[in-house]
């Protein structure tokens, strides 16, 4: 169990270089809006009230990549829900970076450019060895303390995740606490009744250690999306596989097959498979199909509405629920009823929650759930999927105040 520095520990006045994560999505050039710039809002708020100057760093895409954008308009997006200026300097440890951090003053808040277009960020290495890049080099001895609160980038060994707490005071943002906690939770917590997962999405590498390192605390797996119709292929049916110009299935099929059957055999009493699901037929129409006697000739994009039901009959009476992965192509519309039903299910239950994966998230504002409902809506991605399967989290575990 880490144990993290709070930033109620912080005295008054102090000068922060604060690292937060809202990689956004790009949009036709624009920077879009997420519930990512809200949360770390949280913490910069907080600080803010005890007369902190708060200098951020953050990253958006990388290089190569459309997403690979400056921060100009983020900080724009974070000073919208901070209700507060937040300056910006195209710049993240030169001479125009130094001269803009040595400007701050009490309640000032300074964002530096993306933190990805500077030299040795990138690499994945050593915490000692991030340290001796010339961003944290550079920038250390500019401020008081360092705040983690990019829980859902923890899994990298980057220079600004693991390169400053490696050489100076650190301390945990709240969105670091809050996401910790709450994911943390399926291992460290005990809960008063069955604990179940619901797991979809389109990758079988990550579903896969999720069922078999969870094994002893998981007692239901309610599979769906790319990931629920693998399993149903390892289990003999005439789904799970590629047609049309799908491309989500075949290579997965032939690098995780044995894992799949290997998974299936093991854990069969605890893994519930949908036993219809859903495709869109010429006239545009959503049709559902019983698993049984279905030979694939279409893409499938949903659960069915018996499985999203037993999935939600399932869910009401669990102690607690995790989501990892969406149940269908809950874009649209017309294939969201498998997603939702289940959500829906989780939200009037009376149980602890996370709901994450991908871009899973996001199908809670989209469909007009309320966010508070649930224990939690986590902001991480990889993150939550190295902690559920139990891998490390250098970014966490530099924060450790007990290392």
């Amino acid at each position: 169990m880490t144990t993290f520095r709070p930033i109620d520990n912080l005295d008054p006045g102090q000068r922060l270089l604060v690292r937060i994560d809202v990689n956004a999505a790009v949009e036709d050039g624009t920077v879009q809006d997420s519930r990512r710039f809200a949360r770390h809002a949280e913490t910069i708020r907080e600080l803010l009230a005890n007369d902190h100057a708060i200098a951020v760093l953050a990253h958006q895409g990388r290089p190569g990549e459309d997403t690979f954008v400056s921060l100009a308009e983020h900080a724009e997006l974070l000073a919208d829900h901070l209700d507060h200026p937040v300056a910006f300097v195209s710049d993240t440890c030169g001479e125009d970076a130094l001269s803009a951090i040595d400007d701050l003053e009490p309640g000032d808040v300074l964002c530096l450019e993306n933190v990805r277009m500077r030299d040795g960020e990138l690499p994945e290495e050593e915490p000692a060895t991030k340290a001796e890049t010339d961003l944290v080099r550079t920038l250390a001895p500019e401020f008081d303390a360092y705040v983690g609160d990019a829980y859902s980038a923890a899994h990298r060994s980057h220079a600004s995740i693991v390169g400053f707490p490696h050489v100076m005071d650190a301390y945990a943002g709240r969105v670091m606490e809050q996401e910790y906690t709450a994911i943390t939770a399926i291992r460290d917590r005990s809960f008063d009744g069955p604990v179940t997962m619901v797991l979809g999405g389109t990758k079988a590498e990550d579903a896969i250690p999720i069922v078999e390192q969870l094994d002893d605390t998981v007692d239901r797996f309610c599979l769906g999306g790319v990931v629920g119709e693998l399993f149903l292929r390892a289990d003999g049916y005439a789904v799970g596989y590629d047609v049309a110009d799908s491309s989500l299935f075949d290579h997965q099929w032939d690098n995780h097959r044995d894992d799949l059957e290997r998974s299936l055999e093991a854990y069969r009493d605890r893994l519930y498979l949908p036993t219809d699901l859903a495709f869109e037929d010429d006239d545009g129409e959503r049709v559902e199909v019983a698993v049984e006697g279905t030979t694939k000739e279409r893409p499938f994009l949903d659960v069915g509405t018996e499985t999203a039901n037993r999935y939600a009959d399932i869910v009401v009476n669990s102690a607690a629920v995790f989501v990892k992965g969406s149940l269908g192509v809950f874009e649209d519309e017309r294939f969201a009823d498998g997603t939702v039903t289940v959500l829906a299910a989780i939200a009037e239950a009376d149980c602890f929650s996370v709901v994450g994966g991908g871009d899973t998230a996001r199908a809670v504002e989209r469909y007009d759930l309320d966010e508070g409902d649930f224990s939690r809506i986590t902001i991480a991605g990889g993150a939550y999927v190295r902690a559920l399967t139990g891998d490390p989290l250098v970014g966490v575990d530099e924060l450790d105040s007990e290392n």
